[in-house]
């Protein structure tokens, strides 16, 4: 019995099967950009850990630091005995906030307390109950987070009821289909027929959407959410938890967008790895909420917050934010060379921004195959790469790539990715691949 396969039958009786795996192998240790299994294979890591990983695996400057922490304390609970590294972070992510006025930091854990406080947060600075938010948007998995999340199976199914006031517009986007005016339509209909706009508190968004596709919409969408904050004081949330920390080119997504949220959600490639996430706002809604109101036995740990304060570092000493679009162009190009290759699945729909790439797997009619792109995953494991898909259908292919990996690697996995996007029923050797694609 193989070592992955004995720790499969292990986690069957042991774990839930509410928790799933994109793998059935199971990670021994990490660099950087790779992974070797329990069974000591290889692998040229494409997920990051879902986003985690901007600076790769056990980057040398996060671990010193969190070993330096470590022979200080690991948990005192911030709000019994706070600490140093708290303030001096929330200082670092306040000084980078993307918006001009003052701003304050709070952290958690992970990301779906982030969203929910920030929730918490701008109910308590408007004095209103409304949440809108997004078809096809991931903001977690606690119950609140599931609410806001605009995708039923398998963040809802059977997991119901919700909280109230939580209402849900189409995602504009070129890849989905459903334009702007489809949208502010749809919006005219909210509040037409279930709440009026003053009694909406924020919009939750993603700068671009993560796990529901990589869609990237119209800049015109964020301009139209500025103007329903003028006119009807409507905060904006911008949720970086996949999008921040250099993954799109920029610090956060959102400063592609041209206009300045009230509240940021981050998490994720904070810190390195480590469990730690945040809401970043202007300071006079950050303030809303009263003293105890906000907070948890974990948040913002120490460990955690020395790891952070290196990564920070690292993306900025590392210029992560322009390599991120060296990347992007890399992979882009690489995938814009296969368009119509007929020995390879049907794809189309390149998208993205920075090293935030993703493409669809369409059927034989053109249209969304997820069953094709779990295929894809699949063989692409067997070729030593870690592949991640997501979309609504389940069709698209997302690539996360550690920022930090090297051109070399980039290019083996593009390579391994190429050859998985050949179906199983036409079998070419990695070489024969390369010639198709030159």
């Amino acid at each position: 019995m193989t070592a992955n396969h004995d720790l499969s039958t292990r986690r069957t009786q042991a774990v839930p099967r509410g928790v799933g795996s994109a793998t059935a192998v199971y990670a021994a240790r990490a660099e950087n950009a790779e992974l070797w299994d329990e069974e000591g294979r290889r692998y040229v890591d494409f997920a990051g850990g879902i986003a985690v990983l901007n600076v790769g695996h056990r980057h040398p400057r996060v671990l010193a630091a969190v070993r330096a922490q470590l022979e200080l304390y690991t948990h005192t609970a911030f709000q019994v005995m706070p600490y140093e590294p708290y303030i001096r972070l929330a200082e670092r992510l306040n000084a980078l906030a993307p918006f001009t006025s003052e701003a304050k930091t709070i952290l958690f854990t992970t990301g779906a307390e982030a969203t929910e406080n920030a929730v918490k947060i701008a109910r308590a600075a408007t004095g209103r109950p409304g949440i809108i938010a997004f078809a096809g948007g991931f903001h977690g998995r606690t119950l609140l987070a599931s609410a806001m999340t605009g995708k039923v199976s398998p963040y809802k199914k059977g997991l119901g009821p919700f909280p109230g006031e939580i209402y849900h517009l189409p995602f504009p986007s070129e890849t989905t289909g459903v334009t702007l005016a489809d949208t502010l339509k749809s919006l005219d209909f909210l509040f037409a027929a279930d709440i009026e706009p003053e009694r909406i508190a924020a919009i939750i968004i993603e700068p671009i959407q993560g796990e529901g596709g990589f869609h990237v919409p119209p800049p015109a969408l964020f301009e139209a959410l500025a103007a329903l904050r003028e006119r009807y004081g409507i905060l904006l949330i911008a949720d970086e938890v996949q999008t921040g920390f250099a993954r799109t080119g920029r610090m956060f997504g959102i400063e592609h967008c041209g206009i300045e949220p009230d509240l940021v959600t981050v998490a994720k490639s904070l810190a390195g790895g480590f469990p730690l996430s945040g809401v970043i706002g202007r300071a006079e809604v950050m303030d809303a909420v009263e003293p105890g109101g906000l907070g948890g036995t974990y948040g913002g740990s120490p460990v955690a917050c020395a790891a952070a304060l290196a990564v920070l570092d690292i993306i900025e000493d590392e210029q992560l934010s322009a390599r991120a679009d060296v990347i992007g162009a890399r992979i882009r190009s690489r995938i814009a060379g296969w368009t119509g290759r007929n020995a390879m699945v049907p794809t189309a729909g390149l998208r993205g921004q920075g090293a935030m790439i993703a493409f669809d797997i369409l059927d034989a009619d053109g249209g969304p195959d997820g069953a094709e792109a779990k295929r894809v995953c699949a063989r692409a494991l067997e070729y030593g790469l870690v592949l991640l898909g997501c979309g609504q259908h389940g069709q698209a292919i997302r690539i996360l790539v550690p920022l930090t990996a090297s051109d070399a690697l980039i290019d083996e996995g593009m390579t391994a990715l190429e050859q998985a996007l050949v179906p199983a029923s036409v079998t070419l050797p990695i070489e024969a691949v390369e010639d198709v694609a030159a």
